[in-house]
């Protein structure tokens, strides 16, 4: 990646650190979906997953790296050689490519996780770079847990890995450890000992103190050139560097930084919302950039001044990040081509046969309601048009219930690609009952970890999609439903949840746990 004046380089890893999230699991389809927009925010470098993990992982970041034009595609790889060689084969493909490897180098780690000495790690170091840098010409070599590294040995880890022809250097606070003042000095300290002055160097902080994005810009501020973020700051444990604060803090007070990006901001906030629906992880409304009440004011001071001129609230424009702006009705009477227009608006890229597909669900749905939001539709093509990739081992038949006086009784019909299969259960409420009735058909007993059920607008006649996360053994899973019938849209995310257990742990190659007793329920 040639490097260029006054420019941080922004690498995301939505779909690599981002999907490690508790409860993360995107399909092939999905991964695509946030790929493709991800470039057309301007995104230089998409950390596409990490092939060695699993065939499932292969096969995404080969997918991505065939597709995507614009940007770097990165594979992460562990110093191990089959690793290495599995990140080429999967992103071979891609016109810009890159190998992520990466070691640890902190004592702890060293003693206890990798049980190896410092000269050991070095000469791994070595080898790894210097085999991925045969491979492509674009190599990234990490130092996992250098924010609790000794400093002498860790110059001494990066110049092993510039020697051997790494062109990026990053610097992970692994566990979120550090703090702006020291991590400013820490980089700075490394930039100078290192003395490589044709690498770029780099930063991928966790949140764990929630100084991601304080951390990242203050290594900006050091000489750091390039920042490792995901979206709505996804990630491991307390997630990462929120992307969409980092880019907008260094265009806000470019008085301060003096660096661009080369983001195409009006992009953040339907990037923003695509991730959220995508992964089930709800951005919080006081989320800072593109949270729904970012640029909100309640306060009557407030609301005056802002009425007045929006500079006396608001330090950057909504439409700055693509938050407002006039909304396109939609009803039975719009046509293909404003269907195409507001999706593609929306951050989705569908094929042809895809758009056909959802242009006839959304007016299907016109038939119930008078006007289509941006969530309907968000909604619908989630839920009904990124799954039909295989996954359906489960489809709803038919679910109907029963309430009054005495408790509610829901019978469910599932088809499993034999025949159908029915069952009914009793339980506190329709959904209770509808999920009982469900725990009788299939050959699972999974674990429901969460439920959330939400409207897709403000409207009365909005969608109901609801968003589960369901345990089978070591395997977790997401499921997403929609419908205007809030029950039947509970109903189909624990389907779709089964569904991906079954998948996620076919990719995986691990066992679930199967029904010891053909009626159970916890």
């Amino acid at each position: 990646m040639e490097r260029q004046q006054n420019r941080v380089y922004i690498f995301d890893t939505t779909l690599r650190d981002g999907e490690q999230a508790a409860g993360g699991n995107l399909n092939v389809a999905e991964k695509l979906q946030i790929a493709r927009q991800l470039s057309r925010l301007g995104v230089d470098v998409i950390e596409a997953g990490f092939p060695a993990a699993s065939p499932g992982d292969f096969a995404c970041v080969e997918a991505i790296a065939r597709e995507v034009k614009d940007s770097v595609v990165a594979g992460l790889s562990r110093t191990k050689k089959e690793d290495i060689r599995a990140c080429f084969e999967a992103v071979k493909s891609a016109p810009r490519r890159r190998i992520h490897t990466f070691i640890a180098t902190s004592p702890i780690h060293m003693e206890h996780k990798l049980q190896m000495k410092p000269d050991e790690v070095l000469e791994e170091i070595r080898s790894a770079v210097s085999l991925a840098c045969g491979l492509v010409e674009d190599v990234e070599f990490s130092a996992e847990d250098a924010s609790r590294s000794e400093l002498p040995f860790l110059i001494e880890a990066f110049k092993t890995a510039a020697a051997a022809g790494a062109s990026t250097l990053n610097i992970p606070d692994t566990v979120g450890y550090a703090t702006p003042d020291e991590f400013y000095e820490f980089c700075q300290a490394i930039i100078k000992g290192v003395d490589a002055p044709k690498a770029v160097y780099s930063v991928h902080c966790h949140n764990d103190l929630g100084l991601a994005v304080a951390n990242s810009l203050a290594a900006v501020r050091a000489g750091v050139r390039q920042v490792e973020c995901t979206i709505n700051g996804l990630g491991e444990r307390a997630g990462n560097a929120s992307l969409e604060e980092v880019v907008m803090a260094l265009k806000t007070r470019a008085d301060r930084y003096g660096f661009v990006t080369g983001l195409d901001s009006t992009k953040l906030h339907p990037t923003s919302a695509l991730v959220s629906r995508l992964s089930g992880v709800h951005v919080p409304p006081n989320k800072a950039i593109v949270g729904a009440n970012a640029f909100a004011h309640q306060a009557g001071i407030h609301q005056h001044g802002v009425m007045k001129n929006p500079l006396t609230y608001e330090i950057m424009n909504p439409e700055e990040v693509g938050a407002s702006g006039s909304e396109l009705v939609l009803g039975k009477h719009s046509g293909r081509h404003a269907f195409r227009d507001r999706i593609e608006q929306m951050g989705y890229v569908l094929t042809p046969d895809q758009i056909e597909t959802a242009f006839t669900l959304f007016k299907k749905l016109c038939d119930s309601k008078k006007n289509v939001s941006d969530g309907d539709i968000a909604a619908l093509i989630a839920d009904e048009i990124l799954p039909a990739s295989g996954e359906g081992l489960y489809e709803l038949k038919h679910c109907s219930v029963k309430t009054g006086n005495g408790p509610t009784l829901a019978v469910v019909t599932l088809a499993n690609g034999k025949g159908d299969i029915s069952d009914a259960a009793t339980g506190n409420g329709p959904i209770d009952a509808a999920y009982r009735a469900i725990w009788r058909v299939i050959d699972l007993e999974p674990e429901l970890l969460s439920f959330n059920i939400k409207a897709t607008s403000d409207r009365s006649d909005s969608l109901g999609e609801t968003t589960v996360l369901l345990r089978s053994g070591d395997v977790t899973a997401p499921g997403r439903g929609v419908s205007t019938d809030v029950i039947e849209s509970a109903v189909k995310a624990f389907v779709n949840g089964v569904n991906r257990l079954h998948v996620l742990a076919s990719a995986k190659g691990v066992e679930l746990s199967v029904k010891k007793h053909k009626h159970h329920y916890e």
